[in-house]
């Protein structure tokens, strides 16, 4: 490689990335708010089934039974199916001795996985309306009922809710709680201008004439169901006013869950893939905003090989700036919370995690897509 292509690799590696953090999300923010369309929301009030899966969630059933419970939506019109995925740590001992003030529903399963639980009951819910939570976020009580409103204009498919994460009580927690808040400014935009590519997967409400089977294998029910209805000519929504609340995670199970999805990005890719053709009305920030960011470690790879074949100085300028946000982030665990360093090392030691979960992602082709799945560990502790 000579001294002047490895230049224009490393301009066009770094612009690509530049692009894919900062300039599309600025784009985006200034296409929304110039061509944003509205969603003309009911009051509307419909049947609807709570479709709640958990594997060994004994912990966290009973406080979900009960957000569920509070939810300010007519009883008569809600069933709640809870799918149990082979618990064997007495999760349905908490189901049956709960005082439902709706139908309440257990459907046992053996062990196959969320998708496989899913499928069991979107194939006995009787809703007009579908409701996926998970079972350890709490919900407002104004959730549903915001989210159902969504429907009465004809067309929205698929309405998210929003998850609220907790501040962390370390710096470490705050900066994955800095990277949720940045992926939240894009979905509202995205949102605005037209669809989200995928929906919250504790907070989202689907038409029931819009659910498909979902592969069993699938590592991501709340990509592949709402992009079902966003090619049958249907929007996804997220509805800001519908809201999940949650802990704050550390990075190392942030850094599971982002393999997992991540890998369930080029699984969806496989499963339709007309999201990188023109039928996508949505191309361009599909690529923009979730291939692109495949593509961004291997981006990030080659700039680094393109900087030892750069010529002096540029190869010192370029390969310092490079050595000194790696080192940051990997000068983080030894860098104590409250100093001011920490405001620094732990944004750059995220950023570098993210990027290797990325880089994990294409695991898929190799490993079984039930080995990505993982639970995600939370703490109870905040601010």
């Amino acid at each position: 490689m000579t001294a002047n292509i490895a230049a224009v690799v490393f301009l066009l590696s770094v612009a690509f990335c530049v692009y894919t953090v900062a300039c599309y999300p600025l784009m985006l923010g200034l296409l929304a708010r110039l061509h944003g369309r509205k969603v003309h929301k009911g009051p509307l009030r419909t049947t609807v089934s709570i479709i709640l899966p958990v594997h060994n969630g004994a912990h966290w059933i009973g406080p979900k039974l009960q957000s569920i419970a509070a939810l300010k939506y007519p009883a008569e019109l809600i069933e709640i199916l809870v799918v149990d995925d082979g618990s064997t740590d007495g999760t349905r001992d908490f189901v049956d001795h709960f005082p439902g003030r709706a139908t309440l529903r257990f459907l046992p399963l053996s062990r196959g996985g969320k998708a496989a639980a899913l499928n069991a009951a979107i194939g006995q819910a009787a809703g007009e309306i579908l409701f996926f939570t998970d079972v350890r976020q709490a919900l407002h009580p104004d959730s549903l009922a915001n989210l159902v409103d969504c429907f009465a204009d004809p067309q929205v498919g698929v309405a998210s809710g929003e998850l609220m994460i907790a501040t962390g009580a370390d710096q470490e927690q705050a900066s994955v709680g800095m990277y949720w808040k940045y992926e939240k400014f894009i979905r509202k935009n995205l949102s605005r201008l037209d669809s989200i590519p995928g929906a919250t997967g504790c907070i989202y409400a689907m038409r029931r004439s819009l659910a498909r089977p979902i592969p069993e294998d699938s590592l991501v029910d709340d990509m592949y169901l709402p992009i079902g209805a966003f090619f049958a000519g249907y929007r996804v929504i997220l509805d800001e006013s519908a809201r999940a609340f949650d802990y704050p995670t550390q990075l190392s199970s942030e850094f599971r869950r982002k393999v997992r999805t991540q890998a369930g990005v080029c699984q969806v890719i496989g499963q339709y893939p007309a999201l990188l053709g023109p039928h996508n009305r949505m191309w361009i920030h599909f690529v923009s905003h979730k291939l692109a960011r495949l593509i961004m470690p291997w981006a990030l790879i080659a700039a680094a090989g393109a900087t030892l074949f750069m010529a002096e100085p540029w190869n010192y300028w370029a390969g310092g700036a490079q050595a000194a946000g790696y080192g940051l982030g990997l000068l983080d665990p030894l860098v104590a919370d409250g100093w001011p360093l920490k405001r620094l090392t732990s944004p750059a030691r995220t950023f570098i995690v993210l990027m290797i979960a990325a880089l994990f992602a294409v695991c898929i082709v190799f490993v079984p897509a039930r080995k990505l799945w993982g639970e995600t560990r939370v703490s109870h502790t905040q601010n």
